[in-house]
């Protein structure tokens, strides 16, 4: 029998330790909070991505993919909320329609069912659409992903493994076959240490300073965005059947704001993307001047800003200005005004930044002997989280053979 520790107890960790423990390892979770999914798991829109936008060939296509089948399946399997309801990819102004179709190639490539369609066909499925062509993606779904980790996690102590809450991880060493972990005891005080054969840190916001905190050196660097949310009212969520998404702006590294129906009721608005002032920032007044200080001496932060100052100024505005935001959402609905918006909880997006100013867009995972290291997994991982875990053990088991 084959140890492992998993830090993290966010879908990634949890995907990975309930495989672990399901082929009859010894498997402990340790999560510094009190309960699972407690950041970007349980902060997010809760869709599950097609693989629509991701270069061909990349894990984000060849996972997120796989993992929209993945993912649905285990919902129904495990009785946890899950719709497949589809999602609209609109395009507003003219020059959005040629942006349009090489993301429908994008698709296709991906295996993605993918419909150009005319704006009268958008209608069709949502009848307050306003635009001048649409893209119809049919398999996109919904989930409740904090219900998925629950069922994941129950998968874990099925399996004998255990979730040790309130253990904030502070690093770990391998010394030959076996790695050595210290861990701190948040309620008592103590510092206990843990030896295992393997190890897999899921670390989320915290990635990279694990990493090095296990002597692992990441190829880039978290810097933490922001991603503010709001709910729409009754009257407004009725204009709303499934998914509405703008065209991508190709000088932005995010999907815009959209509109996305919850599996628990109602419509969700949002997300823009600010600079959070802290890695767990979810509020403009969360501020850490360690974190502050950690982006703002990544020369790729400023390297960022500088080719993206226009839009990324547009975005703190819409975050001051519930009218602005407004304004996003009627270019695609525009029945919807400032006085349907309720403010709703922001998540924290962990982006790996290299050094040159470059996005890390594909999933990252690094590894040292003995450790597996995931330092990016933004979206779809989620959506990819079965698969991705898959992923993270066969790293393992050549990392242990080897």
């Amino acid at each position: 029998m084959t140890r492992f520790i998993v830090v993290g107890a966010g879908i990634i960790g949890l995907a990975t330790a309930a495989r672990l423990a399901a082929r009859g390892d010894e498997v402990t979770v340790l999560e510094k909070e009190a309960d699972v999914a407690e950041h970007q798991t349980g902060r997010n829109s809760g869709v599950i991505h097609s693989g629509l936008y991701y270069p061909p060939g990349s894990l984000k296509a060849t996972l997120g993919t796989a993992g929209a089948r993945s993912m649905t399946e285990f919902a129904e399997e495990h009785g946890i909320a899950v719709e497949t309801c589809g999602k609209l990819v609109v395009a507003v102004e003219e020059d959005e329609v040629a942006r349009l179709a090489v993301l429908a190639e994008r698709g296709r490539a991906n295996g993605v069912p993918v419909r150009e369609i005319s704006a009268a066909e958008a209608r069709e499925y949502e009848p307050h659409v306003v635009c001048r062509a649409a893209l119809h993606v049919e398999s996109t779904g919904i989930v409740d992903y904090r219900g998925v980790c629950r069922a994941l996690a129950d998968q874990v102590r099925a399996g004998g493994g255990e979730i040790l809450f309130g253990r904030a991880f502070r690093g770990a060493r391998t010394e030959g076959d076996r790695v050595r972990a210290w861990v701190d005891v948040l309620d008592g005080g103590q510092r206990e240490e843990i030896v295992a054969d393997a190890l897999v840190v899921c670390g989320g916001l915290h990635a990279d300073r694990l990493a090095r905190a296990c002597g692992l050196e990441p190829e880039a660097r978290i810097v933490p965005f922001r991603g503010e949310y709001f709910e729409l009212a009754p009257q407004a969520a009725e204009l709303v059947n499934g998914l509405i998404y703008p065209v991508p702006d190709p000088r932005f590294p995010f999907l815009g704001v959209h509109l996305t129906k919850m599996v628990g009721g109602g419509v969700h608005a949002g997300p823009n993307a600010v600079l959070a002032l802290a890695r767990e920032g979810y509020r403009w007044r969360d501020v850490s001047p360690a974190d502050v200080a950690d982006a703002l001496t990544w020369p790729g932060l400023w390297r960022l800003g500088a080719r993206n100052w226009v839009p990324g100024a547009r975005e703190v505005a819409r975050s001051m200005s519930r009218s602005l935001f407004a304004s996003s959402l009627a270019r695609l609905v525009p029945e919807i005004g400032r006085d349907d918006l309720t403010p709703s909880p922001a998540g924290v997006r962990a982006q790996a930044l290299r050094r040159d100013g470059g996005l890390v867009d594909d999933f990252l995972i690094q590894t040292v002997p003995r450790q597996v290291h995931v330092l990016n997994a933004p979206s779809p991982a989620a959506t990819a989280s079965l698969e991705i875990a898959k992923h993270i053990e066969r790293e393992l088991d050549a990392g242990i053979a080897a």
